[in-house]
């Protein structure tokens, strides 16, 4: 095997380890110029092993998620902007579902802080973060447990959720398309998800924009089900549209990531959402 074949399958394999690559740390560890970079993210890319982003590139996958600890370190900086900003607009004194993932689990870590909240969840790492504050309740749901991300899913979960009408949901999604389609890869994660948007009066969706570039099979809903939209940065037109259209608030968290979520209008809570 040449050394280009070699150092592909090397990227791909730090894709696979680490969720994404980037251009710059990928040049520096192969000691090549970032022009030869691209065009190996450019040749992979168009054997769809890899999916390009801003930067870099990540695993392309349209029917399997990365794995979770390296999704952990995908957009790390922007999905923690993301969730100090999506915990400013949930009031003390609330109820809220908070689902599977990721930028989920950093809304959960942005809300230690709070009281008088009831948190129903059917993730394992979120039940473990919150339970130990004495201000905020904690139910976690039953059913089977994923042993790839602690996630509680099926039937059980599904009929648990249903019993409950909350303040607010926090939910995320594995892709986003310019349809407006929430997505996601395992229907019995996407059955829990649909129970807790129909079963909250607000619903936070809470993604960072390499969502926009990713493909995932099974359909949890549509944007036009969410009133808030979190992001690091909105850059589908298409979408922005979308959520004009349908009354959806957007809040930019920060494009580069480390903001705080910035100044934020108060959100509008006094009418309730049809159920």
């Amino acid at each position: 095997m040449d050394d280009v074949n070699v150092r592909r399958q090397e990227i791909l394999a730090l894709a696979r380890a680490q969720g994404r690559v980037n251009v710059e740390g990928l040049a520096a560890r192969f000691q090549v110029t970032p022009q030869t970079i691209r065009k190996d993210l450019k040749d992979l890319s168009d054997q769809r092993l890899l999916s390009r982003v801003h930067g870099g590139a990540v695993i392309a996958s349209g029917v399997e998620n990365v794995n979770y600890e390296a999704r952990r370190f995908i957009a790390r900086e922007e999905k923690r902007a993301i969730g100090t900003a999506a915990a400013k607009l949930i009031p003390n004194n609330t109820s809220l579902f908070i689902n599977i993932g990721t930028t989920t689990e950093e809304v959960a870590h942005a809300l230690l802080d709070h009281e008088g909240l009831l948190v129903i969840t059917n993730n394992i790492n979120v039940a473990t973060m919150l339970y130990r504050q004495p201000r905020i309740d904690v139910i976690i749901a039953g059913g089977p447990v994923r042993r790839s991300d602690g996630g509680v899913i099926g039937a059980a979960a599904v009929d648990f959720i249903r019993q409950f009408k909350v303040d607010f949901a926090v939910i995320g999604a594995s892709a986003i398309d310019e349809a407006g389609a929430l997505l996601d890869y395992d229907y019995r994660e996407v059955r829990v998800s649909q129970a807790i948007i129909d079963n909250a009066r607000q619903v936070l969706l809470v993604a960072d924009r390499l969502k926009f570039e990713r493909s995932a099979p099974v359909r949890i809903g549509h944007i036009s089900q969410i009133d808030m939209f979190v992001t690091d940065e909105l850059t589908s037109l298409p979408m922005a549209e979308l959520c004009r259209t349908h009354g959806v608030k957007v809040v930019e968290a920060g494009a580069d990531g480390t903001s705080d979520g910035g100044e934020m209008a108060p959100a509008d809570f006094s009418e309730e959402s049809e159920p």
